[in-house]
């Protein structure tokens, strides 16, 4: 007979859960420097029209925004004066300046993405209808031909 027995009733350790917020804390520290919050910074007037059949796109990754509206900040009535104005990502642009925009949008964006991309003008609900007319008209030189009008959904 032997003088030592085998003890079966101990199992394996329990898992140390020490280093758990350490990794909790890099993951949001890391989420928190790689999100971007705001893609442009506004530059115009933007309260947009409200209706009732509104559709929800699906591949907002795939939507060039055009912002029209009158200049918004302290520059308004002396620098840029109060017409509407056009804004492409983060600086004013000129209607013909449409076509060169689409044209950087498709060259940044995959061979297979590109007749998927949706042209979205967010026109402000005091823009005059021939400044809009004038970007379709730009936008159909570019042969963007999905455009989107971006709106509210109308309260009941």
């Amino acid at each position: 007979m032997s003088k030592f027995k085998k003890n079966n009733k101990g199992g394996t350790p329990p898992i140390s859960t020490a280093s758990l917020p350490d990794i909790v804390f890099m993951l949001l520290f890391f989420f928190m420097v790689t999100t971007v919050m705001r893609e442009t910074e506004m530059l115009v007037e933007n309260q947009l029209p409200q209706a009732t059949e509104v559709k929800k796109l699906e591949r907002k990754s795939l939507v060039s925004y055009i912002y029209v509206g009158a200049p918004r900040g302290n520059n308004r009535k002396t620098k840029y004066g109060t017409k509407s104005k056009i804004q492409l990502n983060d600086a004013y642009a000129k209607v013909a300046d449409i076509q060169s925009f689409i044209i950087a949008e498709r060259e940044s964006r995959a061979e297979e993405e590109i007749p998927l991309l949706t042209t979205s003008i967010k026109a402000d609900i005091d823009v005059k209808m021939g400044i809009v007319s004038d970007i379709k008209q730009e936008l159909r030189k570019a042969q963007a031909y999905k455009i989107n009008y971006s709106t509210r959904k109308e309260q009941d």
